[in-house]
């Protein structure tokens, strides 16, 4: 339960009886139902930013009124007695309809990181997304004002997407190796909505995903949600991925395989060319399509990483996926799938049965920037930027982690898998890192028991809260 209000001070109307009416409104509205559980005392002492003794007079006269109820060791609930049914007579039970819905809700500690996300005092040591100091937001305005909107058209583009941005990326992927037509790309609102388009478009209920593990697809659920049952495959030990996909197979028939082999989500690992050729292989073989989630590629440091799975890939094997999310701006909320065209067909058609489109001016303003040799430009200032961040991280992590964690350096990208001598990263110690205004990515929800590793990000963060962040993360696991 996020609460968004807090009580006016300035009003004639005590802080005390503000809360009681607030929250019995809720209640008698029916926005929270029989047995919503209320946060605790301190959290809503927090939020609404008045002393504890403040919620405890309110909790206690909605309790004498009949419409809250306290469970030994449990908390706070709407309250079952019959007044409070009386109040709820004919009201229809969401919280019915919210429990049965087919897409799986985010793990807790999802949610949170989604909440606190949006404070401007947490400092977000795990953020996946680039600082607002690095998003080009000034070219960008300057973008708009100066191109011309005569070939623009504001209406709703053609299911796989503006024709001329998709022109513009198959000579984007041309650079990459990727030999491809306008045909064979789909304009999609970000990887995320591509991998549910996949999901619902291609997949049947109960279909095996392979997926390396730790994977980012356990932190959202397209797949799950899908009813799709995913299986982790370990990228370290003594069988290979590959191996493992082969012998999984036979028992049980995999519908694909998921990867980023570039600047992995959460890991940072890289694929090498060999490697890559070795999972073609097998997925040639076994006939497995595969999922190259690649939006992270273009992120590189000091030496540009092996071609991707879909510049070797010679049978059509392979789902290609990219964004403009991770090196342009989120917000814009552009990507791209490259495939068959019997594929994006498909993919296209249901997306116009979802959403009619991606935005038209932000698809208009990348086509621009890929057109003019501006997104060339940007990236490779924005790797400068990202190496400098990276090295600033190494240099705390040096000062502060040694003896705790090991860690590899990353030669791109955003993350450095972080792991901790003692398998101590739970939900404590999320909380522990709240109380201090830190928000960190746990291990635990890119692989179930993964107690040992933290998701830390240096493209977020600016170098004072880096510094503080990590300083402080490091005195709250000593303790």
């Amino acid at each position: 339960m996020y609460i968004d209000w807090k009580p006016d001070r300035s009003s004639n109307q005590s802080l005390h009886q503000q809360i009681v009416d607030w929250m019995q409104q809720h209640i008698i509205r029916g926005d929270w139902p029989v047995g919503t559980r209320l946060p605790s005392q301190r959290i809503l002492a927090d939020t609404f930013d008045v002393n504890r003794s403040t919620i405890i007079s309110a909790i206690d006269e909605l309790i004498a009124d009949g419409l809250l109820e306290t469970k030994a060791g449990s908390g706070t609930f709407v309250s079952n007695n019959t007044w409070n049914v009386l109040i709820s007579t004919k009201r229809l039970d969401w919280k019915n309809y919210v429990q049965s819905g087919i897409h799986e809700p985010n793990l807790t500690t999802i949610q949170d990181i989604n909440h606190y996300e949006t404070d401007p005092h947490m400092i977000r040591l795990g953020t996946g997304e680039l600082s607002p100091s690095l998003l080009p937001t000034h070219l960008i305005e300057a973008t708009f004002h100066t191109t011309s909107f005569k070939t623009l058209s504001l209406g709703y583009s053609e299911p796989k997407g503006d024709k001329r941005l998709r022109q513009y990326i198959c000579d984007y992927l041309q650079t990459k190796g990727i030999t491809t037509s306008i045909s064979s790309i789909m304009i999609v609102s970000g990887g995320l909505q591509a991998l549910q388009l996949i999901a619902v478009g291609l997949l049947q209920k109960g279909s095996m995903i392979l997926h390396e593990s730790p994977s980012y697809i356990n932190s959202v659920h397209p797949f799950q949600s899908a009813g799709m049952h995913l299986v982790g495959l370990p990228n370290q030990g003594q069988e290979r991925i590959p191996e493992q996909i082969k012998r999984i197979h036979k028992k049980q028939k995999a519908s694909l395989f998921y990867t980023i082999p570039t600047f992995n989500n959460p890991t940072n690992t890289t694929w090498t060319h060999e490697e890559r050729l070795e999972l073609l292989s097998i997925c040639q073989q076994e006939q497995i399509p595969i999922i190259e989630d690649d939006v992270y590629s273009d992120l590189w440091f000091d030496q540009e990483p092996p071609r991707s799975l879909k510049s070797l890939d010679t049978e059509g094997l392979v789902l290609y996926i990219g964004s403009m999310s991770k090196t342009l701006s989120p917000g814009l909320r552009i990507g791209w799938i490259n495939g068959p065209v019997t594929v994006i067909d498909r993919l296209a058609d249901i997306k116009m049965q979802t959403d009619y489109g991606s935005s038209a001016l932000s698809q208009h303003l990348v086509a621009e920037w890929l057109a003019s040799g501006q997104y060339a430009q940007h990236v490779a200032w924005l790797r400068h930027k990202l190496r400098e961040r990276r090295d600033f991280t190494l240099s705390l992590l040096n000062q502060h982690f040694k003896g705790i964690a090991e860690w590899d350096v990353p030669q791109g990208g955003f993350y450095i898998w972080l792991k901790l001598n003692k398998p101590i990263v739970n939900r404590y110690l999320f909380q522990q890192a709240i109380k201090e205004n830190i928000l960190i990515n746990p291990g635990f929800i890119y692989e179930p028991q993964n107690n040992s590793h933290l998701r830390v990000s240096y493209s977020y963060a600016s170098k004072e809260q880096l510094a503080y962040g990590i300083e402080t993360l490091a005195k709250i696991i000593q303790k």
